[in-house]
Formats: structure tokens, C-alpha cells, sequence
């Protein structure tokens, strides 16, 4: 009996030793990791110079509290704001807490209008957090069910559709932000149209809206920009990231410019971890890893060359709806369910996640080299075809 409670249906295995892109079990065997842990793990296991930063920074001070300065904090909003075009950071600890930290800016913002009921636009098939407001934005009845009531002031609309948003802006007076996912993640790693994000940037805009983006599993990297929204050439009002920013030590953070960056006042928002000397040393690392080793522009061409190989290697099946990716954010949808290639991957020696119960979604690390690419490629081709 575990005396653990029961949120995870884990899977039969424990993992004690990793390096780079493998991770080894309690009895030696040793298995490719194209999940890095949710894409946290960005940089692979064990990354020497994310190991020496933890190592160097735990040996000083690991934690103060935001009641004090943290130069470390300061210098890791510094570099952020400087690669994504904000004004000001907020550190959390987690994804669900940046994006906590987005919609509470979204809801003073309503409050300094005026707004009674301010009301954030948000996605179907999104995926945003498990805390209350965050899982009241995400945009599946699975995970809202047996959490009512769910918090108000949230309206939905479908993905990359950008007629159902201004529909909603024709009938609503309440709406104070847009909060989207760039690449649905959770949802299937589903890649919207090139003009949606400049079109929901040019509807907030002309409506005085926020636009929010959660970029908690595509940042830092994971499509081949630090940012999503890169891509397309705009800046949203807020981004949140998590994940892949320190490579496995837990930091969360919410970025804003202009109005967005100045809401929150002492006494507003706050927390006891985010951002403290141990996770910002890790975040610092990983910064420099993805700009001295140029890892961006790596993401960009592993991808091209993962799609490719899986297109060659798949091609026939009849199993396959779509095969489809941005960067390192990979997808292969099935037109029937494929759950058991989990399991079966394990026994195969390949960590794989299966969503939406049809889409075997991959996440490998930044690091690769190309055979690992390619062994990736093999392994999970043979899942599929056999």
C-alpha cells in the first residue's frame, strides 16, 4: 500500500540515473527519453552546466523569500524581458501559478475599467493548469468534472478561429483579454493558421483587450524560437512560461509590458518560492546553454528532420490521420485510439505520451544529436507499424 494520493496513474517503472537524452530504471535498463519529463527537461538529463549552477548556487544560498532582494531574480527578469520584448516578471514556481498570475492582471485590469464582471476569451481544447482559475480557463470537461462550480468570468471559443472571437466581441462588453495557447500542447500539439495570433493581436488591440499567451510547454526553445509567438512577429501583453526554463528545478513566470507590466502592487500577488536564488541559478544556465550552443536554431532543423523521417517511415499506414510538429513539439495522430504505445514503448526502451487518447506526442530534448533523431524516428515508427 502507498500512503501517496491517488492523482497519477503511474506507470510500472522508476527511474534512478539519467544523462542526456536516457534516463535508467532501479534494475539498469536503460531507456530513451522523448518526453523530458512534460518538455521540462529541455536540455536533457544531467546537463553539466545546469549541474554545476545548482551545485555551486546550493553550496551559497538556497532561499531568502521575496521579502528581500534576490540579485539572481533581478538579473534572470533582466535577460527574460530582454529576449521576449516585456517590461516586468513575475516568478512562481509552476506554470498553473505564472498563468494564475496572468488572469489576476487580466481581472485588475477589468476592475481599474470598471467592469463588474471582467471576462476572459479562451480556448476549446486549451490546457492552462489544475489550480481553480486555471482549470476553469482550460478548455476540457475532463478536467473541469467534478470541480464545480467552476469560477466565472471565462467565455470560450474554438481554436484558431478567429470569427468565433470577434463574434464574441460584437456581444460581449465584459471582455478585458484573449489567453491562448500559440500550439495547443495538452490538446494534441494542434499548430493554428499563420495569420491567427496577428489577427487576435489586431482584434485586442482595436478592442483595448490583453492579449495573454501561455507559452508553459512552447517556450524556452521547444518550437525554435524562445517564444512561439516569435514566429509570427508579434508581442503579446502577457507570456507565461515554466517547463523548460531551469531544466527540471520548479520556476514558473508571468511577464507583462505596458499596462500589464505595472498592475500589480505590493499586497496584489505574491509567493514564497518563486523565483529564489536556487531556481534562478538553474534558469541562468539554461539561458546561456540555449544561446552559447545554439539550440534554437537546432530545434528548428531536428524537427524538420523528425517530420520528414516519420512522413518516410509511416507513410502507408492506415493508421495515420496526421503527422504534424513545430521545433521539437511533435505529433503523430491516429485515427483510432493508441494508448497501449505507452506501455509498449517502456518495454521497448522509449519513453512516449499519448493525448487526446489518438496522438503519441513527442518532446524530446533540444540536445539531441542526429542519430538519437533518427533513433527516435525508428523506434517509434516500428510502435506505430507493428
Amino acid at each position: 500500500m502507498t500512503h501517496l494520493m491517488e492523482t497519477y496513474k503511474r506507470l510500472p517503472v522508476a527511474f534512478v540515473e539519467g544523462e542526456g537524452i536516457y534516463l535508467h530504471d532501479a534494475s539498469g535498463k536503460r531507456y530513451i527519453d522523448a518526453l523530458t519529463g512534460l518538455a521540462v527537461c529541455g536540455l536533457g538529463h544531467a546537463h553539466p552546466r545546469v549541474t554545476e549552477a545548482i551545485s555551486r548556487q546550493a553550496a551559497s544560498v538556497l532561499h531568502t523569500s521575496n521579502l528581500y532582494e534576490i540579485p539572481l531574480q533581478a538579473k534572470l527578469a533582466d535577460r527574460l524581458c530582454a529576449i521576449s520584448g516585456m517590461e516586468r516578471v513575475f516568478f512562481g514556481n509552476s506554470g498553473a501559478e505564472a498563468n494564475e498570475a496572468a488572469i489576476k492582471i487580466a481581472r485588475l485590469l477589468g476592475h481599474r475599467r470598471n467592469i463588474d464582471r471582467p471576462t476572459i476569451i479562451v480556448m476549446d481544447g486549451s490546457f492552462h493548469g489544475r489550480t481553480m482559475a486555471t482549470l476553469t480557463a482550460t478548455g476540457n470537461r475532463k478536467v473541469h468534472a467534478g470541480f464545480e462550480p467552476l469560477l466565472n468570468g471565462f467565455v470560450r471559443a474554438p481554436f484558431n478561429d478567429i470569427d468565433a472571437v470577434r463574434h464574441i466581441a460584437q456581444n460581449n462588453n465584459d471582455v478585458v483579454a484573449v489567453f491562448t495557447e500559440p500550439v495547443l500542447g495538452e490538446g494534441g500539439i494542434v499548430i493554428p493558421d499563420e495569420g491567427y495570433l496577428p489577427a487576435l493581436r489586431e482584434l485586442c488591440d482595436s478592442h483595448d483587450w490583453l492579449l495573454i499567451l501561455d507559452e508553459v510547454q512552447t517556450g524556452n526553445g521547444r518550437t525554435g524560437k524562445f517564444f512561439a509567438y516569435q514566429h509570427a512577429n508579434i508581442l503579446p501583453d502577457v507570456v507565461t512560461t515554466a517547463k523548460g526554463l531551469a531544466n527540471g528545478v520548479p520556476i514558473g513566470a508571468c511577464l507583462g509590458r505596458g499596462i500589464a507590466a505595472s498592475l500589480f502592487q505590493p499586497g496584489n500577488h505574491g509567493s514564497t518560492f518563486g523565483g529564489n536564488p536556487l531556481a534562478c541559478a538553474a534558469a541562468q544556465a539554461v539561458l546561456d546553454t540555449l544561446e552559447e550552443d545554439a539550440l534554437l536554431d537546432r530545434a528548428t532543423l531536428l524537427g524538420s528532420r523528425m517530420l520528414e523521417g516519420f512522413r518516410e517511415s509511416l507513410k502507408g499506414n492506415n493508421r495515420i490521420s496526421e503527422i504534424r510538429g513545430k521545433g521539437l513539439m511533435i505529433a503523430i495522430e491516429l485515427n483510432e485510439s493508441c494508448t497501449e504505445l505507452v506501455s509498449e514503448g517502456l518495454d521497448a526502451g522509449i519513453l512516449i505520451n499519448v493525448t487526446q487518447d489518438n496522438i503519441v506526442r513527442l518532446l524530446p530534448p533540444l540536445t539531441l544529436t542526429d542519430d538519437e533523431a533518427d533513433e527516435i524516428v525508428r523506434l517509434v515508427s516500428q510502435l506505430i507499424n507493428n
